[in-house]
């Protein structure tokens, strides 16, 4: 039997979510198949006060918000000296930013989505069978678990798979990599008595920048970022995933050591790395497919941008298929210019902020002061495997 729907979404994440609940509004047939069951659960990041308008138009702003999700005051800055830079959202036009428990930030999005009408499948993902065009629909395969896959037929996919962008680039779309930064994160558990600074945390050293936040959790997240880009590179990558490694080349940022030994906090649970490098399409949509969110593109963490902009892109994207489908056909080649230029600008302001770093210009990481997301590292990723 083969499953018939207007919308199949691949990724179940935020910007998946987003446009599974403004297409089902529309009143699309919408599947949306989640692949995040039995994944490490993503930790540590944050909503910023504006985001609060997207929530909103999503019609899910009162839910996150008594969902228990920590407040997020400000952000603390040792960056270009050695004395806090501070900004403090009291005054602000949306209020605070949120830190989110993403776990359930994601969940309650993807019941918004089904409560709106989408089929939602979890622990589910999608894989491409035949792509197709104006006239005919694209055929991919239902995975859920171990059951027999279903065959299902769509008139639009959007991937929404994550910094892989797996079913775009079976599509063949290319990814633009513009950097390598990488992240170690690790929990810290012991100084949630004392420790009540619920800001953004962020210091730079001479071969990457630190990031800390207070969980919901009641742990401290500290994360340690750089492109590891000299010539032991692969040693120190190695160290911070062995042992207390990461909490080890915490020493180097004299400012959030001296936080983390003052409330007793320690490690907890193994080091983890991920990728947090500036990526994106070459083009984010074609003949009846999209990507959005991390699929699309992918920011530095510096940026904050990441969550908010899945919000945008998914409702950006929802909004392009209904105007589509009202006859415009320039709605998917607006999408794609759109989003790239949304990424040069990105860019650009990413290498501003770089640049005000300058204590340490001869060090690898720093030489050239703006060198994360610069257009000369740029590489092209080469297509995928169809299986999300």
């Amino acid at each position: 039997m083969v499953t018939t729907v207007d919308v199949a979404i691949a990724g179940g994440g935020p910007g998946g979510a987003a446009a599974a609940i403004a297409l089902a509004k529309q009143g699309q047939r919408v599947l949306l198949a989640d692949a995040g069951a039995g994944r490490w659960p993503r930790i540590g990041e944050g909503l910023p006060p504006s985001a609060r308008a997207l929530l909103r138009e999503l019609g899910v702003l009162d839910q996150v918000l008594a969902d228990g999700h920590r407040r997020s005051p400000g952000t603390l800055a040792f960056w270009g000296s050695n004395t806090a830079h501070v900004e403090d959202t009291l005054f602000g036009l949306h209020g605070d930013g949120l830190q989110l428990d993403r776990t359930r930030f994601d969940a309650g999005l993807r019941a918004a989505a089904h409560a709106a009408g989408a089929e939602v499948h979890e622990g589910a993902r999608l894989r491409l069978l035949e792509r197709g065009d104006a006239r005919t629909p694209h055929t991919v395969e239902l995975h859920i678990g171990e059951a027999a896959p279903q065959r299902v037929q769509a008139r639009w996919l959007i991937d929404a798979s994550g910094r892989s962008a797996s079913l775009a680039r079976a599509l063949g779309a290319q990814r633009i990599a513009h950097d390598r930064l990488l992240a170690f994160h690790q929990r810290l558990v012991g100084g949630a008595a004392t420790d009540r600074d619920g800001r953004t945390w962020i210091e730079a050293v001479p071969d990457g920048w630190w990031y800390s936040v207070l969980l919901p959790s009641g742990e401290r997240l500290i994360a340690y970022l750089s492109d590891f880009s000299g010539e032991d590179g692969a040693a120190e990558r190695r160290r911070l995933l062995t042992g207390e490694g990461l909490w080890d080349a915490l020493r180097l940022a004299p400012q959030l050591y001296a936080l983390c030994a003052e409330h007793g906090w320690r490690p907890h649970g193994a080091v983890q790395g991920a990728d947090a490098g500036s990526a994106e399409l070459e083009h984010a949509g074609g003949e009846r497919w999209l990507a959005v969110g991390d699929a699309a593109m992918a920011f530095d963490p510096l940026s904050s941008k990441g969550i908010a902009h899945a919000l945008y892109s998914g409702l950006r994207a929802a909004g392009t298929i209904w105007a589509s489908e009202q006859g415009n056909a320039e709605a998917v080649g607006g999408y794609a210019r759109h989003l790239r230029e949304v990424h040069r600008v990105y860019r650009e302001q990413c290498r501003g902020f770089y640049a005000m770093e300058g204590r340490w210009p001869q060090r690898e990481f720093w030489r050239g002061a703006a060198k994360i997301g610069r257009p000369r590292n740029s590489t092209r990723e080469a297509p995928a495997e169809s299986a999300l």
